[in-house]
């Protein structure tokens, strides 16, 4: 294997481990998982976001998107309601429960991550992962849009 496979696979494999690590914290202190965590924290952050949203944050369909928020607006972690600018849409925002279940869940998050990301790398080389990252995924952007500027880190 070449060094160009050898990267793709070790950076697929650790993105699909730490996702199984923290789905399963997630799960086990809080009753849901990752997928549901990340479109929580996406609806927080963008305060009254779409659907499509959703998706772009996520990098998903729009269907599955729709499907995301169907099976949160269920379990009453969200709300939709009428968009005023566009009859066709819904703006999407978190119930109180939501709220809770996300203030509780992004500090177990913080901790495995804590635990899995800054225990091996350390600081400066996370803060270069990070870097490297936000990099990638500007310069492969599949909705067209550039990724958001990386975020300074706050130590947990």
């Amino acid at each position: 294997m070449g060094p160009l496979e050898q990267v793709f696979s070790d950076l697929v494999r650790a993105q699909i481990e730490l996702w199984n690590a923290v789905d399963a914290r997630l799960r086990r202190d809080h009753g849901f998982g990752a997928a549901t965590f990340e479109p929580l924290r996406v609806i927080a952050e963008r305060g009254g976001c779409r659907v499509g949203d959703i998706a772009d944050d996520l990098v998903i369909t729009v269907g599955g998107a729709s499907k995301l928020v169907d099976r949160l607006e269920s379990s009453g972690l969200c709300l939709r309601r009428a968009n005023p600018e566009d009859r066709r849409s819904s703006l999407i925002g978190l119930t109180t429960a939501g709220e809770g279940a996300l203030a509780a869940a992004t500090d177990t998050l913080r901790d495995e991550l804590s635990t899995r990301l800054l225990g091996p790398l350390g600081d400066r080389r996370l803060d270069a992962l990070g870097d490297t990252l936000s990099i990638l995924r500007r310069s492969h952007s599949t909705t067209g849009q550039t990724a958001a500027p990386r975020p300074e880190r706050t130590t947990p």
